[in-house]
């Protein structure tokens, strides 16, 4: 496992990141004795980064995989917006969304429920431009800081949304920007990326298989289990749309990137802007496959650039997603 810097937070992260979204059981299919076996085999395969948040129900587990082991780890979470509504409007303002009591608070049962008494990034979950015209949460994060409680703070972007964040970067505010980057969404290395780069800010990177498209297992015909959210995301016409995308990423597929979850992720891993990828594990079956991809040789220049023109923005959008 290689290990990169988080911005100038100056805290070392593992590459290869664990996302616990789905160990908390929003997708219906929670399973804390297996999840425990994901964290604790990635933890022995050199995974040091686990990024969760109050809203996806796995701070509890993950707490406790690691209550022996604390020092070890780097643990992010973020904070809901008080009006559970994603993502975040630039209309609502920042005082109803995220008041620095509700940051206190928020921050508080984090650190009940990780059994911890530090966070190594806190975030808020959804972010808006004009945030940064008000002092009032800033005032919170800074008191978090101040008592320790907190080691970073950053942000996760709004869905599809790698522009409006920007700003936050330039204000030197923040330490860590959460965004969906791959091979598909490459809209963040235009402006965020390279703003993140001069500014040492870390980059944390979710969604790499582009919610399991570019894992080359969801196809035409493809049926989801009940309860699965993705199957009112990924309908059969947005599918047979993505189709012709995934047959050109494959096409790159060698003897060294053998398979498109590892071209996705070495794809991401080769800005060096990208502190992190974090793609979710549920299963042991997951870790194992993209735990090892650290250790893969960098894809070569040509191939890169190739790969980068092979970029594709569906403009689609979650199905809880509020409208303008």
């Amino acid at each position: 496992m290689k290990y990169r810097t988080l911005g100038k937070s100056g805290i070392k992260v593992s590459e290869i990141g664990f996302g616990c979204w789905g160990i908390g059981g929003w997708d219906k299919f929670k399973d804390d004795s297996e999840s425990l076996k994901a964290l604790h085999r990635a933890f022995d395969l050199g995974v040091n980064f686990y990024d969760t948040a109050m809203g996806y129900g796995s701070e509890g587990i993950l707490g406790q995989a690691f209550k022996d082991r604390r020092d070890k780890v780097v643990i992010a979470t973020k904070i809901s917006p008080k009006t559970s509504k994603w993502p975040t409007l630039d209309r609502e303002p920042v005082e109803k969304v995220y008041p620095e009591d509700w940051i206190i608070q928020c921050t508080e049962n984090s650190l009940k429920k990780l059994g911890t008494e530090y966070i190594d990034v806190q975030q808020f979950h959804t972010w808006v431009d004009p945030f940064l015209k008000s002092d009032s949460w800033w005032n919170a994060i800074q008191k978090l800081k101040k008592a320790g409680k907190i080691r970073a703070w950053g942000v996760s972007a709004n869905d599809w949304n790698p522009y409006n964040t920007v700003g936050l970067v330039e204000s030197g505010r923040a330490d860590t920007i959460q965004v969906i980057y791959n091979l598909m969404e490459q809209r963040p290395a235009e402006k965020l990326l390279p703003a993140a780069l001069k500014h040492k800010v870390g980059i944390i990177v979710r969604v790499p298989f582009e919610e399991g498209l570019l894992t080359g297992k969801i196809r035409k015909g493809h049926k989801f289990p009940e309860g699965d959210w993705r199957a009112d995301f990924l309908t059969p016409e947005r599918i047979a749309e993505a189709e012709p995308h995934i047959q050109a990423y494959e096409k790159e597929l060698d003897g060294t990137y053998k398979d498109l979850p590892t071209l996705a992720l070495k794809f991401i891993l080769a800005h060096p802007a990208v502190s992190a990828a974090i793609p979710g594990m549920r299963k042991l079956p997951h870790v194992e496959a993209n735990v090892p991809v650290s250790d893969l040789p960098a894809i070569p220049e040509a191939k890169l650039k190739k790969l980068e023109s092979l970029k594709w923005f569906h403009g689609w959008g979650y199905p809880w997603a509020q409208k303008e």
